[in-house]
Protein backbone atom coordinates (compact mmCIF):
# COMPACT_ATOMS: atom_id res chain seq x y z
CA UNK A 1 0.00 0.00 0.00
CA UNK A 2 1.54 3.20 -0.87
CA UNK A 3 1.65 5.52 2.21
CA UNK A 4 0.65 9.08 2.71
CA UNK A 5 2.41 12.18 1.58
CA UNK A 6 4.24 13.77 4.66
CA UNK A 7 5.96 17.06 4.23
CA UNK A 8 8.84 17.61 7.06
CA UNK A 9 10.40 21.08 8.07
CA UNK A 10 14.15 20.69 9.26
CA UNK A 11 14.11 24.06 11.29
CA UNK A 12 18.30 24.36 12.26
CA UNK A 13 19.02 26.68 14.86
CA UNK A 14 22.54 27.14 13.72
CA UNK A 15 22.06 31.13 13.61
CA UNK A 16 19.11 31.81 15.27
CA UNK A 17 18.31 34.97 16.83
CA UNK A 18 17.40 33.38 20.64
CA UNK A 19 15.74 30.06 21.87
CA UNK A 20 12.23 31.72 21.74
CA UNK A 21 12.37 32.33 18.17
CA UNK A 22 13.31 28.88 17.16
CA UNK A 23 10.60 27.72 19.81
CA UNK A 24 8.24 30.16 17.64
CA UNK A 25 9.45 28.56 14.52
CA UNK A 26 8.58 25.05 15.40
CA UNK A 27 5.15 25.94 16.60
CA UNK A 28 4.38 27.57 13.79
CA UNK A 29 5.51 25.22 11.46
CA UNK A 30 2.94 23.34 13.16
CA UNK A 31 0.27 25.50 12.91
CA UNK A 32 0.84 25.49 8.86
CA UNK A 33 0.24 21.69 8.86
CA UNK A 34 3.73 19.95 8.72
CA UNK A 35 3.57 16.53 9.84
CA UNK A 36 6.90 16.13 10.89
CA UNK A 37 9.17 19.15 12.44
CA UNK A 38 13.31 17.81 13.01
CA UNK A 39 15.87 19.74 14.22
CA UNK A 40 19.65 18.53 13.72
CA UNK A 41 22.38 17.17 16.24
CA UNK A 42 24.97 19.46 15.78
CA UNK A 43 27.04 21.44 18.77
CA UNK A 44 28.18 23.63 15.84
CA UNK A 45 26.62 24.73 13.03
CA UNK A 46 28.47 23.58 9.59
CA UNK A 47 28.74 26.45 7.36
CA UNK A 48 28.66 24.57 3.70
CA UNK A 49 29.51 26.50 0.43
CA UNK A 50 28.55 25.97 -3.09
CA UNK A 51 31.04 24.35 -5.46
CA UNK A 52 31.52 23.03 -9.06
CA UNK A 53 30.50 19.76 -7.95
CA UNK A 54 27.89 20.60 -5.31
CA UNK A 55 27.80 21.46 -1.33
CA UNK A 56 31.23 21.50 0.48
CA UNK A 57 32.10 22.48 4.01
CA UNK A 58 33.80 26.28 3.93
CA UNK A 59 37.45 26.61 4.98
CA UNK A 60 36.22 28.69 8.13
CA UNK A 61 33.47 26.93 10.37
CA UNK A 62 32.66 29.98 12.68
CA UNK A 63 30.52 29.81 15.91
CA UNK A 64 27.01 31.32 15.78
CA UNK A 65 23.98 30.99 17.77
CA UNK A 66 23.45 27.33 18.03
CA UNK A 67 21.02 25.49 21.01
CA UNK A 68 21.49 20.89 21.65
CA UNK A 69 18.80 19.06 20.54
CA UNK A 70 17.94 16.71 22.70
CA UNK A 71 17.21 19.48 25.22
CA UNK A 72 15.19 20.75 22.99
CA UNK A 73 12.95 18.40 21.59
CA UNK A 74 12.02 17.58 25.08
CA UNK A 75 10.50 21.04 25.17
CA UNK A 76 8.86 20.75 21.58
CA UNK A 77 7.17 17.70 22.85
CA UNK A 78 5.68 20.13 25.25
CA UNK A 79 4.42 23.20 22.91
CA UNK A 80 3.42 21.26 20.00
CA UNK A 81 0.36 18.89 20.01
CA UNK A 82 -0.06 17.23 16.26
CA UNK A 83 3.79 17.18 14.20
CA UNK A 84 5.67 13.91 14.88
CA UNK A 85 9.17 15.25 15.92
CA UNK A 86 12.86 15.04 15.99
CA UNK A 87 16.30 15.06 15.12
CA UNK A 88 17.77 14.50 11.24
CA UNK A 89 20.05 12.78 12.54
CA UNK A 90 21.55 12.39 16.26
CA UNK A 91 24.97 11.15 16.30
CA UNK A 92 25.31 7.45 17.79
CA UNK A 93 29.42 8.87 18.67
CA UNK A 94 27.33 11.70 21.16
CA UNK A 95 25.75 9.43 23.50
CA UNK A 96 25.74 6.17 25.27
CA UNK A 97 23.28 4.27 23.34
CA UNK A 98 21.43 2.33 26.02
CA UNK A 99 21.44 6.27 27.29
CA UNK A 100 19.73 7.64 23.94
CA UNK A 101 16.94 4.93 23.99
CA UNK A 102 16.51 5.67 27.59
CA UNK A 103 16.18 9.26 26.06
CA UNK A 104 13.95 8.55 23.39
CA UNK A 105 12.02 6.44 25.53
CA UNK A 106 11.28 10.41 27.71
CA UNK A 107 10.54 12.66 24.63
CA UNK A 108 8.13 9.86 23.13
CA UNK A 109 6.45 10.27 26.90
CA UNK A 110 6.85 14.16 26.77
CA UNK A 111 5.60 14.03 23.17
CA UNK A 112 2.58 11.58 23.92
CA UNK A 113 3.89 9.12 21.54
CA UNK A 114 5.66 11.46 18.30
CA UNK A 115 8.89 10.95 18.44
CA UNK A 116 10.88 9.62 15.55
CA UNK A 117 14.36 8.13 16.33
CA UNK A 118 16.83 9.39 13.82
CA UNK A 119 20.47 8.08 13.68
CA UNK A 120 23.57 8.31 11.82
CA UNK A 121 27.29 7.26 12.34
CA UNK A 122 28.46 11.30 12.49
CA UNK A 123 30.42 13.75 10.04
CA UNK A 124 31.20 16.86 11.14
CA UNK A 125 34.30 16.30 12.51
CA UNK A 126 34.05 20.09 14.40
CA UNK A 127 31.03 18.72 16.60
CA UNK A 128 33.83 15.85 18.34
CA UNK A 129 36.92 17.57 18.84
CA UNK A 130 35.51 21.02 20.28
CA UNK A 131 33.60 18.60 22.69
CA UNK A 132 36.52 15.95 23.23
CA UNK A 133 34.96 12.60 21.16
CA UNK A 134 36.95 10.54 19.16
CA UNK A 135 36.02 11.21 15.76
CA UNK A 136 38.08 8.14 14.36
CA UNK A 137 37.79 6.77 10.84
CA UNK A 138 34.68 6.51 8.34
CA UNK A 139 35.54 2.64 9.16
CA UNK A 140 34.88 2.94 12.99
CA UNK A 141 31.98 5.68 13.06
CA UNK A 142 30.10 2.92 11.09
CA UNK A 143 31.29 -0.27 13.01
CA UNK A 144 30.31 2.04 16.13
CA UNK A 145 26.78 2.82 14.89
CA UNK A 146 25.94 -0.76 13.54
CA UNK A 147 26.68 -1.32 17.37
CA UNK A 148 24.45 1.51 18.36
CA UNK A 149 21.66 0.47 16.70
CA UNK A 150 21.51 -3.11 18.07
CA UNK A 151 21.65 -1.26 21.41
CA UNK A 152 19.37 1.09 21.54
CA UNK A 153 16.64 -1.34 20.28
CA UNK A 154 17.44 -3.55 22.62
CA UNK A 155 17.13 -1.32 25.63
CA UNK A 156 14.01 0.17 24.23
CA UNK A 157 12.13 -3.31 24.50
CA UNK A 158 13.93 -3.36 28.08
CA UNK A 159 12.51 0.26 29.68
CA UNK A 160 9.98 0.37 31.98
CA UNK A 161 7.39 1.83 31.17
CA UNK A 162 7.56 1.21 27.68
CA UNK A 163 7.56 4.13 24.94
CA UNK A 164 3.94 4.92 24.04
CA UNK A 165 4.14 2.89 20.63
CA UNK A 166 6.82 1.64 18.30
CA UNK A 167 9.55 4.48 18.23
CA UNK A 168 10.24 4.86 14.52
CA UNK A 169 13.58 4.48 13.64
CA UNK A 170 15.38 6.43 10.62
CA UNK A 171 18.11 5.74 9.21
CA UNK A 172 20.12 7.72 6.66
CA UNK A 173 22.46 7.04 4.08
CA UNK A 174 22.68 5.38 0.67
CA UNK A 175 26.19 3.82 0.86
CA UNK A 176 25.78 -0.24 -0.67
CA UNK A 177 28.23 -1.80 1.00
CA UNK A 178 27.21 -0.46 4.99
CA UNK A 179 24.54 2.17 5.48
CA UNK A 180 21.82 0.41 2.80
CA UNK A 181 22.47 -3.25 4.83
CA UNK A 182 21.91 -1.41 8.14
CA UNK A 183 18.21 0.29 6.53
CA UNK A 184 17.22 -2.96 5.54
CA UNK A 185 17.49 -5.11 9.27
CA UNK A 186 16.78 -2.47 11.42
CA UNK A 187 15.20 1.20 9.64
CA UNK A 188 11.15 1.84 9.90
CA UNK A 189 11.89 4.99 7.68
CA UNK A 190 14.91 5.12 5.00
CA UNK A 191 16.13 8.48 4.37
CA UNK A 192 18.51 9.85 1.78
CA UNK A 193 19.58 12.96 -0.98
CA UNK A 194 17.88 13.45 -3.57
CA UNK A 195 19.85 11.30 -6.27
CA UNK A 196 19.12 10.60 -10.02
CA UNK A 197 15.88 9.34 -10.59
CA UNK A 198 16.58 6.21 -11.79
CA UNK A 199 19.60 5.64 -9.25
CA UNK A 200 17.45 6.42 -6.62
CA UNK A 201 14.83 3.40 -7.99
CA UNK A 202 17.86 1.37 -7.85
CA UNK A 203 18.95 1.86 -4.12
CA UNK A 204 15.12 1.52 -3.40
CA UNK A 205 14.93 -1.86 -5.12
CA UNK A 206 18.38 -2.95 -3.23
CA UNK A 207 16.90 -1.58 0.04
CA UNK A 208 13.54 -4.66 -0.88
CA UNK A 209 15.78 -7.59 -1.54
CA UNK A 210 18.09 -6.81 1.43
CA UNK A 211 14.95 -6.55 3.82
CA UNK A 212 13.63 -9.53 2.12
CA UNK A 213 17.20 -11.46 3.16
CA UNK A 214 16.85 -10.40 6.61
CA UNK A 215 13.55 -11.58 6.56
CA UNK A 216 11.65 -8.03 6.32
CA UNK A 217 9.02 -6.45 3.57
CA UNK A 218 10.90 -3.74 2.13
CA UNK A 219 7.35 -2.20 1.58
CA UNK A 220 7.06 -1.54 5.29
CA UNK A 221 10.43 0.85 5.13
CA UNK A 222 9.03 4.58 4.70
CA UNK A 223 11.08 6.04 2.06
CA UNK A 224 12.23 9.81 2.58
CA UNK A 225 14.12 11.91 0.52
CA UNK A 226 16.04 15.27 1.46
CA UNK A 227 14.98 18.70 0.30
CA UNK A 228 18.41 19.63 -0.71
CA UNK A 229 18.93 20.37 -4.63
CA UNK A 230 16.80 20.26 -6.74
CA UNK A 231 14.24 21.54 -4.10
CA UNK A 232 16.28 23.83 -1.91
CA UNK A 233 15.00 27.42 -3.89
CA UNK A 234 11.22 26.11 -3.54
CA UNK A 235 9.43 23.47 -4.40
CA UNK A 236 10.20 21.62 -7.78
CA UNK A 237 7.26 20.01 -8.23
CA UNK A 238 8.25 17.70 -11.28
CA UNK A 239 11.40 16.71 -9.55
CA UNK A 240 9.09 15.59 -5.88
CA UNK A 241 6.79 13.99 -8.49
CA UNK A 242 9.13 12.00 -9.86
CA UNK A 243 10.33 10.90 -5.80
CA UNK A 244 6.73 10.75 -5.43
CA UNK A 245 6.31 7.68 -8.17
CA UNK A 246 9.08 6.04 -6.91
CA UNK A 247 7.47 5.45 -3.67
CA UNK A 248 8.54 8.51 -1.64
CA UNK A 249 6.15 9.54 0.83
CA UNK A 250 7.99 12.25 3.19
CA UNK A 251 9.66 15.12 1.96
CA UNK A 252 11.86 17.47 4.32
CA UNK A 253 13.02 21.22 3.82
CA UNK A 254 15.76 22.13 4.78
CA UNK A 255 15.37 25.71 6.97
CA UNK A 256 18.20 27.72 7.65
CA UNK A 257 17.32 30.95 9.98
CA UNK A 258 18.34 34.56 8.91
CA UNK A 259 18.34 37.99 10.18
CA UNK A 260 14.35 38.25 9.42
CA UNK A 261 13.78 34.55 10.72
CA UNK A 262 12.89 31.76 8.67
CA UNK A 263 11.30 31.73 5.15
CA UNK A 264 8.18 29.88 5.29
CA UNK A 265 6.76 30.22 1.73
CA UNK A 266 8.93 26.87 0.00
CA UNK A 267 7.14 25.23 3.37
CA UNK A 268 3.01 26.59 2.48
CA UNK A 269 3.84 25.61 -1.40
CA UNK A 270 4.98 22.23 -0.23
CA UNK A 271 2.07 21.66 2.26
CA UNK A 272 -0.36 22.89 -1.21
CA UNK A 273 1.36 20.55 -3.32
CA UNK A 274 0.68 18.11 -0.60
CA UNK A 275 -2.77 19.12 -0.41
CA UNK A 276 -2.95 18.69 -3.98
CA UNK A 277 -1.61 14.96 -4.14
CA UNK A 278 -4.14 14.18 -1.38
CA UNK A 279 -7.36 15.52 -3.04
CA UNK A 280 -7.60 17.54 -0.29
CA UNK A 281 -7.93 22.03 0.33
CA UNK A 282 -4.92 23.23 2.11
CA UNK A 283 -5.43 25.39 4.87
CA UNK A 284 -1.83 27.59 5.40
CA UNK A 285 -3.55 30.80 7.10
CA UNK A 286 -0.60 33.14 6.23
CA UNK A 287 2.76 32.88 4.91
CA UNK A 288 3.86 35.08 7.34
CA UNK A 289 5.22 33.75 10.74
CA UNK A 290 5.31 35.61 14.04
CA UNK A 291 8.38 37.63 15.07
CA UNK A 292 9.71 37.25 18.47
CA UNK A 293 13.28 39.64 19.16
Amino acid sequence: MTKPIRIAAQLSPGGVHSWQSWRDAVMWAEELGTDVIFGYDHFHRPAVEMTADGAALAAEQPDVHNFEGWTALAAWGEVTRSAEIGLLVSGVGFRNPDLLADMARTVDHISGGRLILGIGAGWYEKDYTAYGYDFGTTKSRLDLFDDSVVRIERRLAALTPQPLRHIPILIGGSGEKRSLPTVARHADIWHCFPLPIQEYRRKSKLVDDLAAQAGRDGSTIERSVAASAPFSTGFDRRSVDEFREAGVSLFTLEMQPTDTGYDFEPLVQALAWRGRRRRLTPDPRSVTPPVRR
